[in-house]
Order: structure tokens, then C-alpha cells, then sequence
């Protein structure tokens, strides 16, 4: 049985949720929204940790899962009624399951604490370049000398939060040189610009599955007009793909979502490693099965 803790209507859950029934693997899904009705208890007895959640009337045994997927984004209930108890009650049971989750004997896509690595990208630039990507010349300030000396040896540079909490990345230039200051209040990370071409990986255990983005913008997320970003399936060199897989490995996350460019010169650079990535953003265009690779490594199989 795979167990999912997420919302069902979110993309990467519908995804996975539909894989799974094609391959007709059993699954129980514990929605977010209902966190508060989820009747979750942690047990541990002899040096073993259990889980078990009433589902439809019923004890389900969770450690018994081969798999769990923990795509947990706090989904907003629009127009529902605020209730401190069960607001209380849906926090300690969220908690509760990552908690377990960090620890569960299964495998689980992905552990809360390796998570936490995309929290300073800093941190996870070291992890990257350790890994033999090429990481674009950086620095993280709160001086904007600094940056307009930074500015100065490369020309044209781009700007984005140094936490896990999303950002658009931008390019330096015009109005924003303007408003310089404002770093003196927010250490904020600045990276030489490279050319070349965005190429998106999602790793699943050794699945590796890869596609290039044509973007007319910086942060292809972000693509704006009538032209988005463009996707197509895209084959790796053997040494990026198990490079890829090394850092994946390295960060303990079974599932990773890994953004490189490709260089005029050949060369590949990696930006970052997304722990929690929205997979189906890539597989809807591109046909991927990203998801069905998801599916059958939390069922407890391996890619061939």
C-alpha cells in the first residue's frame, strides 16, 4: 500500500494517485484539508515505531505502507468557518505525521529534516558543487557596494532569496539597481547571469527524467505574454545523469526536482534542488511519467 498525505486535487497528488491506479496499486490518501478527522496515533513499543490512522470507519496500519508520498502545502479551506480546536487539531496532526515520516521504516518521498537542505541555498550550493556541478559565481550581502562591485567583474548578474521560500529570480538592471538599498535590511544572494539552455530533472530513485525549457524570460516559472515556457523531452550525458543521482542520493531526497543549464561551451551548471518539486508542471507538457516512476519505487520497486 502507498500511502499520500497531501490535498487530492493538487497536481502532483492527482498525478501520483492516477499512476498508482494504473498499475493498480493500492492506495490511501489522508487529505490535508481534513487533517483535524484523521485520528493519527504514534505508538512505540520494543524499539518500534507504529502509525495508525482511522480511515472510513476503520484502523489502518501505516507502517505497513512500502511508500509514502509527503506533499504537504497547507491548502487555504476558502469560506470554511475559523474553529481554534480543530485548527489546533489539524496542526498537531500534520505534525505528528512528519514527524513520523522523518523516522518511518518505508520509504518516504521526501523525509522532512533532508528537506529542510533547500532552506539556505547557500548550504545547498556546497552540496551541489561537492557533487561536481558547476555552481555560477556567487554572493550573498547585504552591501550594495559589494553588489555593484559583484556587478562590475561580471557584467550582468541575477538576484533571488537565499531561503527555501520562493522567489523570481531577476536580473539586476534599470529600476531594481534603483532600489539597492533595500538589501541592507535582507541579505540577499547575487549570481553571475549565464546563457545557455534550462534544463529541468526530476530524479525518482535512479528514474531519471529530463527536459529542456525554451523561456523567453529568466525565471521560466514566470513566463509572461502569449509565448510560455516551451518543454521538451531532453536526454542527458551518462555522467550528468548519475551525477544527478549522486546529489539526489547525497541530499537524502528519493525525489528531487534539479535545475541545470546547459552553457554555450557545453558545459552543465546546477542552480538548485527543489525537494517538494511540482512535478506535473513538467510531465503535463511534456508526457514524462514522472509520476508512474513515483508511483512504483514508493510501491517498493526499482528501476530495472
Amino acid at each position: 500500500m502507498i500511502v499520500v498525505a497531501g490535498s487530492p486535487t493538487e497536481g502532483p497528488v492527482e498525478l501520483l494517485v492516477n499512476a498508482a491506479a494504473e498499475l493498480d496499486l493500492d492506495m490511501l490518501v489522508l487529505e490535508e484539508e481534513r487533517a483535524a478527522d484523521w485520528q493519527l496515533e504514534v505508538e512505540s513499543a520494543d524499539g518500534v515505531i507504529r502509525a495508525h490512522v482511522m480511515h472510513e470507519g476503520r484502523p489502518m496500519d501505516l507502517s505497513a505502507a512500502t511508500g509514502l508520498y509527503l506533499r504537504l502545502t497547507s491548502p487555504e479551506v476558502v469560506g470554511a468557518p475559523t474553529d481554534p480546536l480543530r485548527d489546533a487539531r489539524h496542526v498537531s496532526a500534520v505534525g505528528l505525521l512528519a514527524s513520523w515520516a522523518d523516522i518511518a521504516p518505508l520509504r518516504v518521498a521526501n523525509r522532512p529534516t533532508p528537506m529542510s537542505s533547500n532552506g539556505s541555498k547557500p548550504y545547498q550550493a556546497a552540496v551541489i558543487r561537492a557533487a561536481g556541478f558547476n555552481v555560477p559565481e556567487t554572493i550573498v550581502t547585504s552591501d550594495p557596494s559589494e553588489v555593484l562591485a559583484f556587478r562590475r567583474r561580471h557584467g550582468r548578474i541575477v538576484y533571488k532569496s537565499i531561503s527555501g521560500i520562493r522567489s523570481i529570480v531577476h536580473e539586476l538592471t534599470g529600476p531594481r539597481t534603483d532600489d539597492l538599498e533595500r538589501v541592507r535590511a535582507l541579505p540577499t544572494q547575487f549570481q553571475r547571469l549565464l546563457t545557455g539552455v534550462n534544463v529541468r530533472v526530476h530524479v525518482v530513485g535512479r528514474d531519471v527524467h529530463a527536459c529542456e525549457v525554451d523561456s523567453r524570460t529568466i525565471d521560466y516559472r514566470y513566463s509572461e505574454g502569449e509565448r510560455g515556457a516551451e518543454m521538451v523531452p531532453a536526454d542527458l550525458p551518462d555522467a550528468v545523469r548519475e551525477r544527478c543521482i549522486m546529489l539526489a542520493h547525497h541530499l537524502d531526497l528519493p525525489l528531487a526536482g534539479i535545475d541545470l543549464l546547459r552553457d554555450e561551451d557545453d558545459l552543465w551548471w546546477c542552480f538548485e534542488v527543489n525537494p517538494s518539486p511540482a512535478y506535473n508542471c513538467f510531465e503535463e507538457p511534456t508526457g514524462l511519467p514522472i509520476a508512474r516512476s513515483l508511483a512504483t519505487w514508493l510501491a517498493g520497486r526499482d528501476a530495472a
